[in-house]
């Protein structure tokens, strides 16, 4: 089972509450970040793409670094481990987008991929004059379609003359084409956007917003297995999850009850009430699913496993016996206390990970 980290690229990382840790991201946090997970053996590190916080007492995501040039500047200083920026699609033409891509594939000899997000919250755009609309909501997995199949053929063939909806290429030129083939990752939850998944992605985050249930994302990598039978592709699932480990379960679970008694139900419902214009009813979709995280009390943007290394040890190897599940995307309360208790306690403890320990 791959391993991964969510590098944190926004303030606070994954936590949306006053009482969690509290930081401001920078390149060198990212790099000690990333430096960790290269070090442990982890397979890679993603950062997204935020251009508009949830604001609240916690000002969640307020503050944001760039996806491409920081993974472009942690490209050069690390050698082994995968690196993923995050494209969004709405704010770069595909061909820029692409020679991008090349770059830093060139910076990190072939360890580069992209996650792709269509752009779901309307005040990140809207705010520089660039939200295509309401209809947006409706045709954004066509946009990221042919956005895709524009980028993958100037990445295989360093031409395109694609002609679609939303792109027309004219004798489109990106040279050097990249030393290895750029992977896809993306993060559809809808019927809709697992189709998109399953048909251009390599990766699907398929989210679990349960608590030391791994089981809990098993709907979602099942709708994503149904639609890889439908495509004859395999795109696998990765599970995004935050780690909250001690020596302890009663120590874990303390920290865990701390950070829920900060928790901001204003950045919350801010952020829900962005996710409530997006017309679909998918019950995997966003809205539906952070309405039952304001309903739970649930400070956490993702699912989260508490408790004491050993047994975030065996709920992090009972992933890998989820079906379509091909790996984890780790957050971290603290996320250089956390990589070290990862490292150090967790993953020489997990059978899934053997493998890594052994090249050690």
């Amino acid at each position: 089972m791959q391993v991964g980290v969510f590098i944190p690229i926004a303030n606070n990382g994954w936590l949306i509450s006053t009482t969690s840790p509290q930081f401001k991201p920078s390149f060198d946090l990212n790099r000690a970040v990333v430096e960790r997970a290269e070090r442990y053996g982890m397979d890679f590190a993603l950062s997204m793409i935020k251009l508009r916080g949830f604001g609240g007492p916690s000002e969640f995501w307020d503050y944001n670094l760039e996806s491409f040039t920081l993974m472009a500047g942690l490209a050069a200083v690390t050698r082994r481990i995968q690196l993923f920026a995050t494209c969004a699609v709405l704010t770069l033409p595909p061909a820029v987008a692409a020679r991008m891509a090349v770059t830093i594939d060139s910076i990190s000899h072939g360890r580069f991929g992209l996650n792709m997000i269509t752009g779901w919250q309307e005040k990140e755009y809207s705010q520089m004059g660039i939200w295509p609309g309401e209809t947006h909501h409706l045709r954004r997995y066509d946009y990221c379609g042919e956005y895709v199949t524009v980028m993958r053929e100037l990445w295989d063939t360093g031409h395109s003359d694609f002609k679609g909806d939303f792109f027309q290429m004219d004798d489109c030129r990106c040279l050097p084409m990249p030393q290895s083939r750029i992977p896809i990752i993306c993060a559809g939850q809808s019927d809709r956007g697992t189709e998109f998944a399953a048909t251009f992605a390599d990766h699907n985050f398929c989210s679990s917003f349960g608590i030391n249930d791994p089981f809990a994302v098993a709907p979602s990598t099942a709708r994503l297995l149904e639609a890889n039978a439908r495509t004859g592709r395999n795109c696998g699932a990765l599970v995004v999850m935050m780690v909250i480990a001690e020596e302890t379960e009663a120590e874990a679970q303390a920290k865990w009850e701390h950070y829920r008694s900060g928790i901001d139900m204003v950045a919350l419902g801010w952020r829900q009430s962005q996710a409530e214009t997006d017309p679909t009813t998918d019950k995997l979709a966003a809205a539906g699913r952070f309405a039952q995280k304001i309903q739970n009390r649930m400070p956490t943007m993702h699912g989260a496993l508490v408790g004491s290394y050993e047994r975030i040890a065996e709920l992090l190897d009972l992933y890998a016996t989820v079906p379509g599940v091909s790996g984890v995307m780790l957050t971290f309360d603290d996320f250089i206390e956390g990589m070290d208790k990862f490292g150090r306690h967790i993953q020489p403890r997990m059978t899934s990970r053997q493998h890594v320990m052994a090249d050690a």
